[in-house]
């Protein structure tokens, strides 16, 4: 026992050990490389952005509107009209730059006289921003806020900035500057998303150290400053990198990327320790399993030392299982036939070969019936498309009739969300939230056409969003019910509620409809509790939307299932699906 415990510890452990090396240096490489290609990402989507203020810059320079009000304000004979006129035109022109921007690019433009462009204001002189731009010739502004725009909106939010000269491009002269801002928000809620461990953070850094941004930098300021400097100092002529820092003790990650043509720096930091936790995590696992293998060899020892009554001990415990229709339970334990004639290897082969056989034709009949089921299913899942897409090309038409093609492109783009989750029939179980908003695209195409007859409340369980139900067994409930609602009032008050209730999923759709007679409920009832899916494909009449709905959720939720219906002729009727709590 001792040496077969050794034959079998010793390579293993010598395999684990180089396996744990291999694998940290694999990890560690494949960490930075995910970490510095984020960052990197990052930094291509700051330079698009810069470069489009860069190109707006130029644009508001040379566009023929703020060439005329400069040679206005450069000609000393100009009238006073002429001056107003030409701003008037000027501003004009920076709104609608504004308005037609995706990116929320404003202009402002300040001559050296007279202050800004919107409001004459002088006391930008004294601002940081502008002390650096005349001192340092920084062009590229960190986060403030500027009076000096066209709204109040546009003055209460941070912005960076880019200055340009603005020069009289037929006497070249300097006339003071273009400042093209951006929302700060652009670049902060990119670099915000990106995560490195748990408590890592990546800020986009000046020079000197400041947030361009306005990050909360808190207790990394000075650490970061310091990896400033080093990148100085080390890595002067590289763009990117990544290298150690021992802070208090603890050694932190810093990786970085320049950003040359503004003198800025992505930089972020994390703990190694943090970084590297799966690693740890893995050699852990390694030492674990080593001495659960040593384990396991002792024990194997002892099965060895049984002999031979040990087989027919074990093939009775599996006559037992085979017995229950246990039959891979019965096959873990049947041990393996030797070679030779023996009569134990004899039995022990026979018995094993019977148990698979009767297996295979177990699970063969199983699986038939698991087809047919499945095929059923998928049936009764297809046949609500036509009868719901009829009714919305319906809706797209009637709008298209009143020559509403802003509705249309509305309606197109919700129908075409709904065709894509519809076509999608991966999975036949989809989660509250996926069906939820399926059912809003289907609302929005129909308050299109109902407008203020249809009146929907949704109560949506949080908690229930991320449990999983049987896919588009709530579109048919809502479309009965707005149909029958508008029936008999013309008005329908829908009210459709999702509820976790104790351990079960509660999903009620309630209408003011026309209701239900006696006979048509208990019908449904009836049919509910026969269970036969098939026959839905054949039924005509009222209630196919219901009754399919129905039978989909008895083929896929089987007895969990549980159904309440209220109704009355004339006032309305309430639907109650109970499903038990699928999370996965």
């Amino acid at each position: 026992m001792a040496v077969f415990s050794v034959l079998l510890l010793l390579p293993f452990a010598t395999l684990a050990y180089i396996l744990s090396e291999e694998a940290t240096k694999t990890i560690k490489s494949s960490i930075e490389a995910s970490t510095s290609q984020t960052i990197e990402q990052f930094a291509s989507h700051v330079g698009t952005l810069l470069t489009q203020v860069e190109d707006a810059g130029n644009q508001v320079v040379s566009a023929r509107t703020t060439q005329e009000w400069l040679t206005v304000h450069l000609n000393p004979d100009s009238t006073i009209q002429e001056r107003v006129l030409t701003k008037q035109r000027l501003r004009e022109y920076f709104s609608s730059y504004a308005v037609n921007n995706s990116s929320g690019i404003s202009i402002s433009a300040f001559a050296e006289d007279t202050g800004g462009v919107w409001t004459q204001d002088i006391s930008y002189k004294n601002s940081e921003w502008f002390q650096g731009f005349i001192t340092e010739n920084k062009r590229w502004t960190t986060a403030h806020k500027d009076v000096d725009q066209s709204d109040e909106f546009m003055r209460a939010r941070l912005i960076n900035s880019f200055i340009f000269p603005l020069v009289q491009l037929q006497s070249l002269k300097n006339m003071g500057f273009i400042k093209v801002n951006y929302p700060t928000t652009l670049l902060r809620n990119a670099i915000e998303k990106i995560h490195v461990g748990k408590t890592g953070k990546v800020v986009l850094m000046t020079h000197d150290g400041n947030s361009v941004l306005d990050q909360n930098l808190s207790e990394d300021r000075d650490m970061l400053k310091m990896g400033l400097q080093q990148i100085d100092v080390r890595y002067d002529g590289d763009v990117s990198g990544i290298f150690p820092m021992d802070v208090k003790g603890e050694t932190n990650l810093l990786f970085f990327r320049k950003l040359p043509a503004q003198n800025w720096t992505i930089i972020g930091s994390v703990p190694e320790a943090e970084l590297y936790e799966k690693i740890t995590q893995i050699r852990k696992t390694m030492l674990a399993v080593t001495i659960l293998l040593l384990v396991v060899a002792i024990v194997v020892a002892f099965w060895l030392s049984a002999g031979i009554t040990k087989p027919l001990s074990v093939m009775g415990r599996a006559m037992k299982h085979v017995e229950r229709g246990e039959f891979h339970q019965a096959l873990q334990v049947i041990p393996n036939a030797g070679e030779g004639h023996s009569e134990v290897n004899y039995v022990t082969a026979v018995f094993k070969q019977m148990t698979h056989r009767l297996r295979y034709l177990i699970e063969t009949e199983f699986e038939t019936n698991l087809r047919r089921k499945n095929a059923e299913y998928k049936a009764l899942l297809l046949q609500i498309n036509p009868h719901f897409y009829n009714n919305t090309l319906e809706i797209i038409s009637g709008l298209a009739a009143m020559r509403r093609e802003d509705l249309v492109m509305d309606a197109t783009e919700a129908l075409g969300k709904m065709m894509r989750y519809s076509l999608n029939l991966g999975s036949d179980l989809v989660r509250v939230a996926e069906e939820m908003a399926y059912i809003r695209d289907y609302l929005f195409i129909l308050h299109l056409r109902h407008e203020e007859r249809l009146q929907v409340v949704k109560e949506e369980d949080p908690a229930a969003a991320d449990f999983l139900i049987a896919k588009f067994i709530i579109q048919p409930l809502v479309e009965n019910a707005v149909k029958y609602s508008l029936e008999k009032h013309g008005v329908a008050r829908i009210v459709l509620r999702t509820k976790l209730k104790e351990d079960k999923l509660l999903i009620s759709v309630k209408d003011n409809g026309i209701g239900m007679s006696p006979d048509l409920v208990q019908n449904l009832l009836d049919e509910l509790k026969s269970a036969d899916s098939v026959a839905i494909l054949s039924t005509e009449g009222q209630s196919i939307g219901l009754r399919n709905v129905l039978s989909r959720c008895r083929l896929n939720y089987g007895e969990l299932f549980q159904f309440e219906l209220q109704s009355k002729l004339g006032e309305g009727t309430e639907l109650n699906l109970i499903l038990p709590l699928i999370r996965s």
